[in-house]
């Protein structure tokens, strides 16, 4: 329609025009500065962009202005519900800050993550958010870009980088000495091998302060795939524990489906508790008995240290909130 072609092709120039002032007033009005503007002049700006439909073009006002009004952030898979609540927290407290999030999956085919970190710097993006494992190499690369960033997730301070997480050796000791105190005393132990893990520490702490012998240890990958083998392995094992931590939701989801598949019950013949909680771990029977991590504020930190760096605190270490459900033999009523 006319009127529809007419209200894309405006121009600043033409606000300009109809507004009466000149196109870098019309700027400093867009763009809340860097000069002041009369309230009447301002007022007659707006209306003009009213009138005229105008569209700040954001891709040109990055340009001119050497900034996008935007977050990169290179996430390790968004579809594992713990990535996708956190980045869905980190949107809206991102939006809050008056930015947008540009997200960037690191598990893709044939990606790159150095090569993904340069595309976030390429596209002027004011600060960076990583919530993936990085080599010592990226981690360099990281630095000598000099933008803004912020480790998430990561299991303790990543050197010259900011960063936000939460006491995993703590939050994993916490469920497993719950599962101790119902009277479990051989506990098993799923997670990855990919690194070292803080959880697998917490469970290893926990049961040795309790004087109890490690239980079984199972590395497999942090998917329902990876848990469901794990739950196969459990299922089958000459002598199944008597109780599991899972390092992820999604592992202790996964290994729920092999368990019931072959025969074993829930937490009667084995308890089954997990690390994260996703809004999947309230959703599946029997609901999991999981280490929280609180995501909403560790978004909102993490882009209070972009926002507002604080040179003398580099590192934001939040706790965990145990949620007790069924899967450890609690009944629901204990539930929180």
């Amino acid at each position: 329609m006319p009127g529809e072609r007419r209200a894309r092709s405006v121009t600043r120039a033409d606000v300009a025009r109809y507004a009466g002032v000149s196109t870098a007033v019309v700027s400093y009005v867009l763009n809340d500065g860097p000069k002041p503007v009369a309230p009447l002049t301002r007022e007659r700006v707006l209306d003009a962009v009213r009138v005229l439909g105008y569209r700040p073009n954001a891709a040109a006002r990055a340009l001119s202005m050497g900034s996008a009004d935007m977050f990169g952030l290179l996430v390790h898979d968004n579809r594992n519900p713990f990535f996708a609540e956190l980045c869905h927290a980190l949107d809206k407290a991102s939006a809050d800050q008056g930015r947008s999030l540009l997200i960037v999956n690191s598990d893709r085919d044939q990606a790159d993550p150095g090569e993904q970190i340069r595309e976030l710097a390429a596209r002027q993006v004011d600060a960076l958010l990583i919530a993936t494992v990085l080599t010592a190499g990226e981690q360099a690369l990281v630095a000598s870009l000099n933008i803004p960033t912020v480790m998430i997730g990561q299991f303790g301070e990543t050197e010259g980088l900011a960063g936000v997480g939460v006491d995993f050796c703590r939050g994993a000791r916490e469920v497993v000495e719950h599962l101790i105190g119902h009277g479990y005393q051989d506990i098993a132990f799923v997670g990855s091998a990919a690194r070292y893990d803080e959880r697998e520490r917490g469970w290893s702490e926990a049961l040795s302060a309790a004087r109890l012998p490690l239980g079984p240890l199972i590395h497999t990958p942090f998917t329902y795939q990876g848990g469901y083998e794990a739950g196969v392995r459990l299922a089958n094992a000459e002598r199944m524990p008597r109780g599991v931590l899972a390092a992820s939701d999604q592992i202790a989801i996964g290994m729920l489906t092999a368990l019931h598949e072959h025969g074993v019950r829930v937490p009667e013949d084995i308890a089954v508790a997990s690390f994260d909680g996703t809004v999947p771990a309230d959703f599946v029977w029997p609901r999991l008995t999981t280490a929280v991590q609180p995501l909403a504020e560790m978004a909102e930190t993490a882009i209070a240290a972009l926002v507002n760096p604080d040179p003398e605190r580099r590192f934001h270490e939040l706790t965990t909130r145990l949620r007790v459900r069924e899967s450890c033999g609690c009944t629901s009523a204990s539930g929180s």
